[in-house]
């Protein structure tokens, strides 16, 4: 298996400390961000292009994309602004994120968006990485509905979904779509106390022994599935990100899943 970097597991690191970093652990695969840290909104395209180049590395996702399923007010022009950037850049995909405040979206918008979306991301050459939220508040969880969605939008060739082991669990899904699947999310939750329904983002640390979302078989059923694509590392958990060194707890997490495996 092949690890991924997503800059959120080394947010207060600058953009090209985290593609040194990255190399150093072995990865030439990144993941760039429009929030923690807010790359899209404090670098150019074309800086970006030319560390990542200097780096060695490439840019495989911009997360994200927020929120995809709802076609409205100025997400067309976000949408665009964020493809443009993507293919400035360099970058492969966008990831994609559903509505997550409660709010349900019908299934015929859902469908509606990635239809708009489509002509964006083939314009450009760019895949759309849809990413189902786990979350109870979640209006996309299941990676199921996202594949019937993205087929009725005939967008059987643009899109691929994002599996991300934090998210898998909490929905309770059981297939792994791993044809469909073009890029994982791996995090660990261990605090023992915390209710699967009431796991959030911060709970989300690097994976270890006292993992609860069960990553190992996770990642056992993608591989067995026949999925070669990267795992890309995205702890939320302030105590990941305050962690005075980043590369080291990763290796520490990388050593530990191939050692499992």
């Amino acid at each position: 298996m092949r690890f991924a970097m997503n800059h959120i597991a080394a947010p207060k690191l600058s953009l090209e400390d985290f593609f040194a970093m990255a190399r150093a652990l072995g990865a030439t695969e990144v993941e760039i961000r429009n929030d923690l840290p807010d790359v899209l909104g404090s670098r150019s395209p074309a800086e970006v292009k030319a560390a990542a180049e200097r780096a060695g590395v490439t840019i495989i996702s911009i997360n994200a994309l927020y929120p995809f399923n709802v076609w409205s007010g100025d997400l067309p022009a976000r949408a665009e602004a964020m493809a443009d950037y993507a293919s400035a850049c360099g970058a492969r995909a966008l990831v994609m994120c559903p509505l997550n405040d409660g709010s349900p979206v019908a299934f015929d918008d859902l469908v509606a968006a990635l239809t708009a979306m489509r002509p964006i991301l083939e314009q450009r050459g760019l895949t759309g990485l849809v990413e189902p939220l786990g979350f109870p508040v979640s209006s996309l969880r299941s990676k199921a509905e996202a594949i019937r969605a993205i087929r009725a939008a005939g967008g059987e060739g643009t899109y691929r979904l994002v599996h991300d082991t934090f998210h898998h669990h909490l929905a309770g899904e059981t297939e792994v779509f791993a044809d469909w699947t073009g890029l994982v999310h791996i995090s660990g939750v261990t605090d023992p106390d915390v209710a699967v329904e009431a796991m959030l983002d911060p709970h989300r640390v690097l994976v270890d022994g006292a993992d609860r979302l069960e990553n190992l078989p996770q990642i056992r059923a993608l591989r067995d599935a026949g999925y070669a694509g990267p795992y890309s590392f995205e702890p939320f958990a302030p105590e990941v990100h305050d962690h005075p060194d980043p590369q080291a707890a990763l290796a520490d997490s990388i050593g530990h899943i191939r050692a499992t495996l």
